[in-house]
């Protein structure tokens, strides 16, 4: 079995806005380019356009409708992939040793040439963050993009997770979870960020910034007002155009 170290000098971690999240799935299809094209063995698909596809990713993003007490129903975008835990049950599971924890900045890591497949990882996983690559016979999950983040080869401002790198809404944000300074720690700390499944007693790295409710919006009227009487311009033309129809 694969030991924890006992501490991390860095806890470098996502923080995902659940508030700002459109579930445009960009960050799904830049987590596979990127990690089908570099890190590992590619990320393989069986049958992709046939009538059954199935595939191996490493981020996905499921999209639930949310009733809450206070407040009016509203769609969440919930992305999930490795939350990179502290006491990470896939690790310490691991016969292999395959699966295992870096105490230089927390990243949890999969060696493929170790990994005889066997999916116990993905069972000890309450997070079902683990899948079991079909035709490369390894288990797959996120690595943070560690490829990326160290390499000098790529501009400073590419040396971030692709699919933090690729969000267009600026839901995702990387950095050191355990510098309190850090921005993505004060972002948590303002938003009251919170831990996935926290009676699984994992503590996850990785921290969700809950949504917003969504009625303030109609409690303002000024909000409401409009922003001209008469349209103007090309909207003037439109206008009268249409009226002719």
């Amino acid at each position: 079995m694969t030991a924890l170290p006992q501490s991390c000098e860095k806890k470098l971690g996502l923080v995902i806005d659940l508030d700002t999240c459109v579930g445009c799935h960009a960050c799904v299809v830049n987590c596979k380019e990127w990690n089908t094209s570099n890190y590992g063995a590619p990320l393989s698909d069986t049958d992709a356009y046939g009538a059954d596809p199935s595939g191996t990713f490493l981020n996905r993003v499921h999209t639930y409708e949310v009733t809450p007490d206070v407040g009016v129903p509203q769609i969440v975008h919930f992305p999930k992939s490795c939350l990179h835990c502290d006491d990470a049950p896939c690790v310490t599971v691991c016969p292999t040793g395959a699966s295992f924890k870096r105490s230089e900045d927390g990243i949890v890591l999969v060696n493929e040439d170790d990994c005889m497949g066997c999916g116990l990882c993905a069972w000890a996983c309450p997070y079902g963050a683990r899948e079991l690559d079909a035709l490369a016979g390894v288990m797959k999950k996120c690595t943070l993009c560690v490829d990326r983040i160290y390499n000098e080869n790529l501009p400073e401002e590419d040396r971030i997770p692709a699919c933090v790198r690729t969000c267009p809404s600026g839901a995702r944000h990387f950095g050191d979870l355990g510098d309190p300074d850090s921005d993505v720690s004060k972002l948590v700390a303002d938003r009251s960020g919170v831990d996935l499944m926290p009676e699984m007693q994992t503590k996850p790295v990785n921290k969700y910034l809950p949504p917003r409710p969504k009625d303030t919006l109609l409690q303002d009227s000024a909000a409401l007002e409009l922003v001209a009487t008469e349209p103007k311009g090309f909207l003037a033309w439109l206008d009268k155009a249409l009226g002719a129809l």
